[in-house]
Formats: structure tokens, sequence, C-alpha cells
């Protein structure tokens, strides 16, 4: 039988030394035999199909230690049974990608809505597709407290979201809403965030659609100025007779990198559903 040395053996599989070194060691492949005087590896190019079949595992993101255990057991049910795995866990690695393939995308967009916004306090009306969040209630009173309080909020959301296995990506657009009857009294209470989620993602609970509508919009730059400008956009909306038709949103449009005083620095749009 013509033996191959493990140089040839590497370059006929396209494979490294290192590799079928590793192979050897951990018992994936031994070599045909070892040179007892030198301990030079050396391989029979039959041996070749197992490190196809070794590849073509590795390739599918099956671990060695598993490998292993497949081609030691010789039962092909349980190839299929790893192979099911291996296929749930890519399933699942696709929709992360995805989630955060959208999350890239939605932040480049709110980053492209930041610099191409309307002057601070300018009123804009303006038509908003429908929308998906998923709503968390931390019985606070958001408007009671400063930033410092609403930070402590961010983190229970963020506690919640791990707890209940959602996907932290949606972490970056967050969100509060006042219900429209203590929005048209003007009375300034939420305990409820949200975060916009995909079409695609489900929950048992919390998740809301925020309807098509036209929109009033305003926007402002920091956390404490949302009251004095909601209030402006409030007026607005009465000094023209619109009618105001769901829940006020308050929405972080983009988190920008620079921490005045170590804090949270916001570019936020307030929106108010109307029919004119």
């Amino acid at each position: 039988m013509d033996l191959l040395s493990i140089g040839k053996m590497a370059r006929l599989n396209n494979v490294s030394e290192q590799t079928l070194r590793l192979y050897d060691r951990i018992g994936l492949l031994k070599p045909y035999s070892i040179d007892d005087s030198t301990r030079y590896r050396y391989y029979s190019i039959n041996q070749s199909a197992k490190l196809d079949i070794i590849q073509y595992m590795k390739g599918l993101g099956i671990p060695l230690k598993d490998i292993k255990r497949q081609l030691e057991s010789c039962d092909i049910s349980i190839v299929e049974k790893v192979l099911e795995n291996q296929k749930d866990f890519i399933d699942k690695k696709i929709l992360e990608l995805n989630q955060m393939r959208n999350a890239v995308n939605r932040s480049l967009e709110s980053y492209h809505r930041y610099s191409s916004s309307p002057k601070e306090g300018t009123v804009i009306l303006e038509y908003i597709p429908q929308r998906r969040i998923y709503c968390y209630d931390s019985k606070i009173n958001i408007y009671d407290h400063g930033l410092e309080n609403y930070e402590y909020i961010l983190r229970e959301l963020r506690s919640h979201i791990i707890l209940n296995r959602l996907p932290t990506i949606y972490f970056c657009n967050v969100g509060s809403i006042l219900r429209k009857d203590l929005l048209e009294s003007e009375k300034f209470f939420s305990t409820e965030i949200f975060l916009f989620i995909d079409e695609d993602f489900n929950a048992d609970k919390g998740i809301e659609i925020i309807p098509s509508a036209a929109y009033a919009c305003i926007y402002c730059d920091g956390f404490y100025k949302e009251k004095d400008y909601a209030r402006k956009l409030i007026k607005h909306v009465k000094d023209n007779g619109y009618k105001i038709t769901g829940d006020y949103i308050c929405e972080v449009v983009a988190e920008l990198p620079v921490f005045p005083e170590n804090e949270r620095n916001m570019f936020i749009k307030l929106q108010i559903p109307i029919e004119f």
C-alpha cells in the first residue's frame, strides 16, 4: 500500500498539517501508521473518505467532539439527530442575524433622520406607517423623576428582556407612551416604555400595534426638554383644530455617542396622531 506523509495527505485534502495533528491528538483521525524511529505519521489515501466526512460535518458547524462521538458510534440515527439539532441551531442563528441586520438598518435610518430632521422645536405633519412595539409597565411615572430614575427603568426593561428571552438587540429602539385620555387633559403620567420590534417577532404578551396615521411631530435634543416641547405640540394641535386620535409617542430617534456630564444624550421625536 502506498502511504502518504502528513504533508502530502494535507495537500491532497486541502487541510493543514496542524489540523491532521489535532485530529490525531483527539483520536478523531489516527494515522495509518507511525514510524517507530522517526515518529513520522503516514496515512492511506483511503482515509480521505473519513476526512471528507469530518470536514463536511465541521463545515456544518458541528463541534469536533460530537463528530468523534458520531463516527465512533457507527449509528446513523445519532448522525441524523445531531444534524437535526445543528439545523435548529443554524435556524436560530439565521433569525438572530436577521434581527441584528434589521437593528443595524433601523439605527442607520435613525441617524439619517437625525441628520435630516427639522430644526428643534419646529412642528411638522407626517404620515407614519403602522409600527409594532413590545411594551413594559415599569409602575413608575417617568415624568415624576429625573434622568437617573429613567436609567433605572431602562435597566428594568433590559432585565425583563433577558428574563423573557427577547433579543436585546432591540434595546436601542426605545420610547414611552402617554395614553390618549391623559394626553387630552395634559396630565403627564406614563409608566410604560417600549421597544420597536420586527414583524416576525412574537411574544405571549406585551405586543401592541401603533396604527398608521397622520402625526403632528416635534423634535428635541434632551430628556428634560420633553414636557415643554410636548406642551408646545399639544397647543399646536389644539390651535389648529386637529382631533387627537390616539396615544402620544415619545420616540428616541438616536442615541448620540456624546456624554455631557456622563449622561445619556438622546435625540427625541414627540408624536401625536391626529385627524384634520
